[in-house]
């Protein structure tokens, strides 16, 4: 886990959500959220900047911002990154401005991020909304990534003792979603999104205006 240049440096209580998502490889976080997007007006999804190649027909500025290592390391000496982190031997990172600013506006945001990545964020805006997706078992999480037929034999099988280790970090997430079937998994993430506005502290930031007006502090 590598925090930002300046990690004591909280975020306010902005109107808008921040729902963070991760999930060992194959388990279906990508799927899951795309899907999401679709249903979800309100949420925005932001793309995270990495060093590794595009795949299949991911396109730069949709999946991800695709960058060089120099690139990568002259925006982490600018502090231009919430967190980074090395993930299968390559840097992913989330820009800093790119999330105050749509908080600030009062817009949901939903990152696709390591775990790394989401604790670090979790410690400078204790409101993000953490959810780990989890695969109904490690024989299915295998046959995924078999069956996305991306990866060498060799990268799977590094990909497998990997995900033991994220999955262990599951019970520090909010909120967990074992994606067995995939429409009761996007159900249970589109419930965790609504219920996660209807808070009091939530609509407190969201519709100060109410609040205010009936003098509910």
């Amino acid at each position: 886990m590598n925090p930002s240049s300046n990690p004591a440096a909280a975020l306010p209580d902005y109107p808008g959500n921040l729902y963070v998502v991760s999930a060992p490889s194959g388990a279906g976080k990508s799927s899951l959220v795309k899907a999401l997007l679709e249903l979800d007006a309100r949420l925005m999804v932001s793309v995270s900047h990495t060093t590794r190649a595009p795949r299949g027909q991911e396109q730069h500025g949709r999946e991800y911002w695709f960058v060089g290592q120099d690139e990568f390391q002259a925006m982490i000496d600018r502090g231009d990154f919430f967190e980074w982190a090395q993930v299968h031997g390559n840097r992913y990172g989330t820009s800093r401005a790119a999330i105050e600013r749509r908080l600030q506006a009062g817009e949901d945001v939903v990152l696709e991020i390591d775990f790394q990545g989401a604790l670090q964020i979790k410690q400078i805006f204790p409101a993000a909304v953490l959810i780990f997706i989890l695969p109904p078992s490690w024989e299915e999480l295998l046959q995924r990534l078999r069956r996305r037929g991306e990866d060498t034999p060799e990268v799977i099988e590094q990909r497998m003792i990997n995900a033991r280790h994220e999955v262990a970090q599951a019970r520090h997430f909010d909120y967990i979603v074992v994606n067995a079937l995939f429409d009761t998994a996007l159900f249970d993430l589109k419930t965790i999104v609504h219920a996660q506005r209807l808070k009091y502290s939530t609509q407190r930031r969201s519709r100060p205006a109410v609040f205010d007006a009936l003098q509910l502090s």
